[in-house]
């Protein structure tokens, strides 16, 4: 299959080079020329523009950084240029609005199109085991599905154009908040006198579980190896996790849902990156709740 891939950041190389992983031709094009010349290591042909990738292609990807971008693109290089036939997929992380604006563009023209942002981060997008949430149409998943299952290990039909949008808002509000919470847990741990790995090994057991726990624990040394392992480099930016934040709050505005908590997240994520975090991992977050600790006491 010959596949039009647009976007390829710290998430999008990796996802197109399990791509041509699984036999298709993947024509890349990223204004970031260091980025394109990765893609073409791992396989991928480089084209000169993002109408030139869209063009002549059974499938266009995308993994732009904004509604904005996602909206552009489309308008500008895809829709109209791609083959009628294409099926359309935009793994982005955007506002609902957008999503569902681009999807309605699309499908006024003729072409079957999803949204489908993904979770796992950078090291899940090199190892194909993305989680993707799809927004769309039975038909525009089932033609979606496949391309999707060579760069993930879940593909999960969420509902119509923009549900897939809403799933990872809603989700990484609910990352967002527990990461905060578990961060907090070990913080007073310590402050209580209990080792660290000694308050892991019984927590994740317990009812305080979470994956930001037991996957991606915030403290150095502790539970499988994380950022925090590696003075909080790679992963999930903070700044991309105060962006998904901010998504969710203006979500959670236009559908008059009350969220507390993710709100608290969000103020705490704005912090930090106001502070310079905002290049380090999200669990680095734990950094400034220890600072924060230290002033009070």
């Amino acid at each position: 299959m010959k596949i039009g891939f647009i976007g390829l950041g710290n998430m999008g190389g990796g996802m197109a080079a399990n791509l041509v992983k699984a036999g298709h031709e993947v024509r890349a094009f990223d204004l970031a020329e260091a980025a394109l010349a990765h893609a073409v290591e791992n396989g991928c042909v480089s084209m000169g523009t993002a109408r030139e990738a869209a063009a002549d292609v059974d499938a266009v990807v995308t993994m732009l950084p904004a509604g904005k971008h996602v909206r552009q693109v489309y308008a500008d290089s895809v829709i109209g240029t791609a083959p009628g036939s294409a099926i359309l997929i935009d793994c982005s992380t955007i506002d609902v609005a957008s999503a569902k604006a681009v999807g309605a563009q699309a499908a006024g023209q003729g072409y079957a199109m999803v949204d489908a942002p993904v979770s796992g981060g950078i090291a899940a997008a090199n190892g194909g085991t993305l989680t993707f949430m799809v927004g769309g149409s039975d038909e525009g998943f089932g033609r979606a599905q496949p391309i999707l299952a060579a760069m993930g290990k879940a593909v999960i039909h969420a509902g119509g154009s923009g549900a897939g949008q809403a799933a990872k808002i809603a989700n990484n509000m609910l990352l967002g908040a527990t990461m905060v919470a578990t961060c907090e847990a070990f913080l007073l741990a310590k402050k209580l006198g209990l080792d660290l790995q000694t308050f892991y090994d019984i927590s994740s057991k317990a009812s305080g579980q979470s994956w930001s726990m037991t996957s991606y624990c915030p403290v150095p040394g502790v539970g499988p190896e994380s950022p925090a392992d590696r003075d909080y480099q790679g992963g999930f930016a903070a700044a991309l996790m105060l962006k998904d934040l901010k998504l969710a709050m203006a979500a959670a505005q236009d559908a008059d849902a009350s969220v507390p908590m993710g709100a608290a997240a969000e103020a705490l994520y704005q912090a930090f990156a106001n502070g310079g975090g905002g290049g380090l991992d999200f669990s680095a977050i734990i950094r400034m709740l220890d600072a924060e600790g230290m002033k009070s006491a």
